[in-house]
């Protein structure tokens, strides 16, 4: 036995292999499989893996990840039967197994077989090798012509076990009929009888894979077979059992195509290629074996596409457990479409279809959609974009959900994981950035004033800029604003370009200290806006104030973020309307209001797939108070708070109980005249809008059956709150400075963005103006 394994590794036709512990068992029904299974933390690395060969070049680690591993499937091996002694098969060789040819029972006289077996299904048992579906069901059939075997010369290739298709063909039926899923033909020859031919239509007709290797006449030994072609019985297999078979071409370590394999040639459409060279290694007595020469330890490989063929078997037997909808011929067009191209871009005649990649046929294929309502929802983006007021949301629990793919398979999604994260405020670039021209006018009641920004300076915004001359640097492309007196003690304002909030601010009088970092909660509305037009109306009531305010415009992102873009995209529309009133009482001013937010495709400035909110949308309630207080000449204090509760619109998958509670603040010291009397030190401590708490509530699949092809539904809940919360510090100093206006600042900002595991981070800026 073992001067003939040793021969054999030395051959690139054959293979050798040894024994399994345990008897026969019944080969088990396949169930239908549960919804998918969460990923398992495995640590598939190790001493056994790194010693097979194929599953880290074919990426078996994805559908093993997956918790795919043959379980259940049965693997029909027709070959020179099966050492039932190597502890590699112990409890996973079926009683089906039989001699097709004879009566001599399944021990395999050359170990061909035997080394078949372990590349396809070898056991992960921290020892020796294990196979590409290491749970699989071994059908063994021995179909080696009595007495053939017997006289095999290892030194004369020409040697070896001979087969009748007549027993190849029985034991293509007797798998058929043990309801083995795989069917692996590591044989080669002339074309199949009609018998046989017959048997593997049935096969196919049934469901089953079949996987023939191509053959060893890469090298041009036999005259009579063309190595440019698979060999004449692969050829003839695939003849009959069409679109579910595979011919398996062997690749080296590198998927480098062997010498040794015939090409794809005129079979490419249905040629995979598999590492069916130095495959490890052969075995004696249930363990590898080795031999020792002049101190060295050896162990012995194989070679052939005899050994390739198994490795695209014990991939199909992974399908076939995951996905236990698909049918023969789908889980051949899966390896096949999902190949790793080498050679010739696309499709080729050395390489066929490409290299076995289990990974991609494990990924989702074609237009993905929510089990149970055939929604699409795109796996290719994100499943949606939170805005900075979310900051990270989704990295706070799991939202599962059931797609299937075009295949019909499920798939475990956590949408949670697969939100986009707000992109970071640029407030402070923008406030450095470009330059801008401004001018201003004032007859009577009536006053107008204007900037025209340059380069990109035009950034969102709902409150700055105020177009104050000493603010012009910070105003927004084609800024401009109209004010008038319409009555006594009336005044009204238009603004182009321009937030409510900084009308309201001017028409009060409003002098607050400029920060580029550290914003202020009432013009923050927790995501980038840009603002078409607004307009604000204030009446003194005889000691305090009354202002009423409105205004429109669009959602930010890239696509608007253009200085030509002078009206905001219907599509992301949003209006904001409000009121307030203002009072001062000595030394202490404050002002209370109310807004609404009204959104018509975002929610607080995030979006998601319309799959699973439909049109989108959401209302806002925003409740801002403002106090300030003049301690002395040049000191002034102040506080802002800002408290929101946001209502998604229901639709698409959402109910209507979701509820987000948002809030920001902001605490400032300021402190004029230090050097000049129009200069001005200010500190802000500040949190920009968070969301505090809320969840979207989604009625979503969450488990599927596939017997009944019908999926679970439950509410799940994606929530929006971020992990961290931004807390800026920011010290600025503005004033006159060599004709102009100069403005600098420190700051530093921790959990930049809400994010917990974001470094805090700090900086400085300066900035000098002039007006012309």
């Amino acid at each position: 036995m073992l001067a003939a394994l040793s021969a054999l590794a030395m051959l690139s036709a054959c293979g050798g292999g040894g024994g399994s512990g345990g008897g026969p068992i019944s080969t088990p029904t396949p169930a239908p499989a549960p919804q998918p299974a969460p990923t398992p933390d495995i640590d598939f690395d190790t001493a056994e893996f790194r010693r097979s060969d194929g599953p880290a070049l074919h990426d078996a680690v994805a559908a093993w990840q997956d918790g795919a591993t043959g379980r259940g499937v049965g693997i029909a091996i027709i070959d020179t039967g099966i050492d039932p002694d190597n502890p590699e098969f112990a409890g996973r060789i079926s009683s089906a197994s039989r001699d097709v040819a004879g009566d001599r029972g399944i021990d395999s006289p050359d170990g061909h077989g035997t080394q078949v077996a372990l590349v396809a299904a070898a056991a992960r048992n921290d020892r020796g090798v294990m196979g590409m579906a290491y749970d699989a069901t071994i059908i063994a059939f021995r179909a080696d012509l009595p007495g053939t075997c017997q006289g095999f010369d290892p030194v004369n290739p020409v040697t070896g076990c001979s087969f009748n298709d007549s027993d190849i063909a029985r034991g293509v039926n007797l798998a058929v009929s043990a309801g083995a899923r795989v069917i692996n033909i590591s044989l080669g020859g002339s074309n199949p009888s009609s018998v046989l031919r017959s048997a593997l239509a049935s096969a196919a007709e049934a469901g089953a894979v079949i996987v023939v290797s191509a053959g060893n006449d890469g090298e041009g030994g036999d005259l009579s077979i063309d190595p440019e072609n698979p060999d004449p019985f692969a050829i003839g297999t695939l003849r009959a059992g069409g679109a579910n078979v595979i011919i398996a071409g062997s690749v080296d370590a590198e998927a480098q195509i062997s010498s040794f394999s015939n090409k794809a040639g005129r079979y490419a459409a249905s040629f995979l290629a598999a590492q069916g060279e130095d495959v490890c290694c052969v075995y004696q007595d249930g363990q590898i074996y080795t031999e020792t020469r002049d101190g060295t330890d050896f162990v012995y490989v194989v070679n052939g596409t005899s050994f390739a063929a198994p490795q695209i078997a014990g991939a199909a037997a992974l399908l076939a457990q995951a996905f236990p909808n698909l049918s023969g011929a789908e889980i051949v067009s899966l390896l096949l479409d999902n190949a790793r191209d080498a050679g010739e871009r696309g499709t080729d005649a050395i390489y066929g279809r490409g290299v076995l990649d289990i990974g991609a046929a494990f990924a989702p294929s074609g237009t993905t959609t929510l089990a149970g309502h055939g929604t699409a929802l795109s796996l290719a983006t994100a499943a949606g974009s939170v805005s900075p007021a979310m900051g990270d949301a989704g990295q706070q629990g799991t939202t599962g959900a059931i797609l299937l793919d075009g295949y019909g398979r499920a798939y475990s999604v956590d949408l949670a994981g697969r939100l986009r994260s707000a992109a970071p405020r640029r407030d402070f670039a923008r406030s450095l950035m470009g330059s801008a021209r401004g001018a201003s006018l004032q007859a009577g009641g009536l006053g107008a004033s204007f900037a025209v920004a340059d380069g990109i300076h035009g950034g969102p915004g709902g409150g700055p800029p105020q177009l104050r001359s000493e603010d012009a640097a910070q105003a927004q492309l084609l800024a401009a604003r109209i004010s008038a007196r319409i009555a006594p003690g009336t005044e009204v304002a238009f603004g182009f370009r321009q937030g409510a909030s900084g009308l309201e601010a001017s028409l009060r009088g409003a002098d607050r200290p400029a920060f580029m970092v550290a914003q202020e909660p009432g013009t923050d509305l927790g995501f980038a806006a840009m603002n078409a037009g607004s307009m604000a109306i204030r009446r003194e009531m005889g000691g305090w104030g009354l202002t009423l305010s409105g205004e429109a415009g669009a959602v930010w992102n890239e696509r608007l973020d253009d200085e030509l873009a002078i009206l905001p995209a219907r599509r992301n529309r949003l209006a904001r309307y409000g009121v307030s009133a203002d009072a001062r009482k000595g030394a202490i001013d404050a002002s209370l209001g109310a807004s609404w937010l009204h959104e018509d495709t975002t929610l607080l400035g995030g979006s998601f797939q319309s799959a699973l909110v439909g049109r989108g949308g959401a209302d806002s309630m925003f409740l801002d108070l403002a106090a300030g207080w003049d301690a002395s000449p040049g000191w002034r204090f102040g506080l802002s708070v800002r408290q929101g509760l946001t209502r998604p619109i229901a639709g698409g998958l959402m109910t209507d109980a979701a509820l987000l509670h948002t809030s920001g603040w902001s605490i400032d010291a300021a402190r004029s005249g230090i050097f000049t009397r129009q200069d001005r030190l200010a500190l802000r401590v500040s949190q920009p809008l968070r969301v505090e708490s809320g969840a979207l509530a989604l009625n979503l699949p969450v488990a599927y059956d596939y017997a009944s092809e019908s999926a679970t539904m439950g509410i799940s809940r994606l929530s929006l709150s971020p992990t961290g919360r931004e807390i800026a510090t920011e010290l600025s100093w503005e004033g006159p400075v060599w004709g102009g206006t100069a403005a600098a600042s420190l700051f530093m900002r921790r959990d930049p963005g809400h994010v917990a595991s974001a470094s805090a981070d700090m900086g400085a800026g300066l900035r000098w103006s002039r007006a012309f």
